[in-house]
């Protein structure tokens, strides 16, 4: 029952989405500035949400509708579950078990690939072909990703537990403190722009070319769901890094102050970039995790091994 309340709660579903919407508002607000707009008020994502639940579920013809409406379900726990896992472990790294880093590595797929799927299920040609390049772009920022992950992990002799790595920052100091830490930091932000779909990466959506991609056949409900998921991996996904490389959020005093500080300040830099950058093509995507992005994060980790 307890650790039911958990999920459902705090630190799971009801909080992360609480947290994850206000995310959403602050980077909807902070890309209006950017565009000398005032921007909406702060329930405006919480109405957008409530309003698609109250709008009808369309299944298109032809569609697996299983499948199509199960998917954005799916996405939805494994993000909750992500969730739940680091802030528990924040909370409390004794709570901490082993492997729980390749836990939350895999579980952070899932939305991606629940996307994947549910355009695939549609049977929509647009949504196939932005269910398509979803899949290519997965896996193109895997790789530099799990090699950039793998520096702290290196860095405190092979602990794949959260509550040994956040145990490690708080008496040798934060991993991006490091030179390969830096380095695998500054890989990480590229590969969380992918993974949250925003400019430049947020090619599989496109709505100027493929009107939202793998989305376009949702509506409703389901529609609501996916749009959640999203504004709650916005919140997830930089507190995943920010426990990886600078230290987690604390919880007493004004230590707690410098933790929301370290998310708002890596919230920012999201906003920042998604709002002056272009779009790139798939192939310019998959080059450039290949390439250049995967060339620096062998480097880091080359670096971790030395002790630097």
């Amino acid at each position: 029952m307890k650790n039911l309340l958990y999920f459902l709660i705090f630190p799971g579903f009801l909080f992360t989405a609480i947290c994850g919407l206000v995310a959403s508002w602050v980077d909807r607000k902070l890309t209006a500035r950017l565009q000398w707009r005032v921007g909406p008020p702060w329930y405006q994502p919480f109405i957008d949400i409530l309003k698609l639940l109250g709008k009808e579920t369309i299944v298109p013809k032809g569609a697996s509708k299983l499948t199509f409406l199960s998917a954005p379900l799916v996405s939805l726990a494994s993000v909750t579950l992500v969730s739940t896992i680091v802030w528990m472990v924040d909370l409390n790294p004794s709570k901490s078990f082993v492997g729980d880093i390749i836990v939350v590595i895999y579980l952070l797929t899932i939305p991606s690939i629940g996307l994947m799927i549910g355009g695939f299920a549609s049977r929509n040609p647009l949504a196939s072909l932005g269910a398509s390049r979803e899949m290519k772009l997965i896996l193109s920022y895997e790789l530099p990703f799990l090699l950039a992950i793998i520096v702290p992990i290196i860095k405190t002799s092979g602990a794949i537990r959260i509550g040994e790595l956040l145990t490690y920052q708080l008496g040798n100091g934060l991993i991006v403190k490091n030179l390969s830490g830096m380095i695998a930091f500054f890989v990480v932000i590229f590969v969380l722009q992918a993974k949250l779909s925003l400019a430049p990466f947020d090619i599989p959506e496109a709505e100027t070319e493929l009107m939202s991609g793998p989305i376009v056949e949702y509506s409703g409900a389901p529609l609501a769901i996916i749009k959640l998921t999203k504004a709650m991996m916005l919140f997830t996904l930089p507190i995943f890094l920010i426990v990886m490389f600078l230290g987690g959020i604390s919880t007493d005093g004004i230590n707690i102050v410098w933790g929301i500080s370290k998310y708002i300040g890596l919230l920012a830099l999201v906003s920042i970039i998604k709002n002056t950058n272009p779009r790139l093509r798939v192939d310019q995507a998959l080059k450039f995790f290949w390439g250049p992005l995967t060339v620096l994060a062998i480097i880091a980790v080359v670096l971790a091994c030395m002790g630097l």
